[in-house]
Parts: C-alpha cells; structure tokens; sequence
C-alpha cells in the first residue's frame, strides 16, 4: 500500500518518480469514479489527465489538508462538474442555432457565459487551500455552516470569515462579468447559514 502523504511531499520537491508512482496508482479509479457524472470514457480520461497535468504544474504551491485520496477525488469529482456545466451552456446554444436556422441570434451572451464559467473556476482555484475548500463544501455540496464547522474542526465563525472574504475576491475578479455572475454563482443555498450576510457581497 502506498504511503499517499508521504509521496505528495516529495512530489512538491519535484520527485517526478514519487508523481508516476500516484499516477499509477490512481488513473484508472478516477477515471472509473468519472464514469458517475460523465458517460464518455475519452471525456473521462480527459479530465483525469489534464487534473494531473495542473496537480504537477501547481505542486509548489499545493497545501493539502485532508488526506491526498479524498483531495484527488473532489478535484476530480469538481472538474465533471464543470465539465457538464460547459456542455450545457453548448447545448443551450446549438438549441438557439436551431431554433433560429437563419442565424438571427447574438452569440455573444454564449460566449459570455462559458469565458464566465471558466473564469470562476480559475478564481477559485487561486483561493488559499483552506478558504477554497470551505467556499467548496458551501458550493458543491450545499453544507451549512455549522456543518463545514465540525467537518474541519473550526469554529463557524472562521467558516463566516472565510466565505465572506472568499465571495470579496470573486466580486472583485469578476466585476467585469456582474450582469452574468449572479446566474452562475451557485455560491450559497438560502439555507446555507441562517442570518447570513455575505450573499450581499454578490449584489
């Protein structure tokens, strides 16, 4: 059995060795664990090979917190789903196209869209660790508060904190998309956090 820990902190010193032996170890299964959200096995195989590509790209400034299994899985898990996001907004626009055969449509709210939804995923992966798995618990998973709270340990203060302060730097970064951002922000479930403030900072 593989020591997972252990080979994450010598691939962050560059071991390429270290980075083939945990690709070894869990290409298939991902890929396998794909076939859940995504039916195309290329689609599938896909995804897996460009989360390892940026896994090694950002190995210097990976700092992950949970154990290396579970991280490998969410990230993967999370890029399917902004995989079927992308696929939706295409089908939405061949709809269009067909619906309007002599090409009377503006492509530019498509195109909007799809720069958009790439431009979340990239500002939340340049959240630090910790605030982008809270903002992620909130997000994909639809955890209250107080349940990312005593899933990490923390107090719901610090998970207020960090949301908030995660939900600031998305506003800022995407302030050239505001028309579009509150459709595709599917930051907070209204249940979220009863009294919770930070879903102003989108407004």
């Amino acid at each position: 059995m593989i020591d997972d820990r252990n080979l994450f902190v010598q691939i962050k010193r560059g071991d390429k060795k270290s980075f083939e032996i945990l690709f070894r170890a869990y290409y298939a299964p991902l890929c396998q664990f794909s076939r859940k959200y995504i039916k195309d096995a290329d689609d599938c195989e896909e995804i897996v090979q460009s989360f390892f590509l940026k896994l090694w790209d950002k190995k210097d400034e990976l700092d992950i917190n949970q154990s290396v299994k579970n991280y490998l899985f969410s990230s993967v898990r999370n890029r399917c789903l902004n995989f079927i996001k992308h696929e939706k907004i295409k089908q939405e626009y061949q709809s269009e196209i067909m619906k309007n055969p002599d090409g009377q449509i503006d492509p530019t709210s498509f195109i909007m869209e799809v720069n958009l939804v790439e431009r979340i995923d990239q500002c939340i992966a340049d959240l630090p660790e910790r605030r982008r798995e809270i903002f992620m618990l909130s997000r994909e998973q639809g955890l209250k508060y107080r349940e990312i709270a005593d899933q990490l340990g923390i107090s719901i203060k610090t998970v207020e904190t960090q949301m908030g302060q995660a939900l600031k730097e998305l506003r800022e970064k995407l302030k050239d998309y505001q028309r579009l951002l509150i459709s595709f922000l599917w930051v907070q479930k209204s249940n979220a956090y009863q009294g919770n403030h930070t879903n102003n900072c989108l407004n």
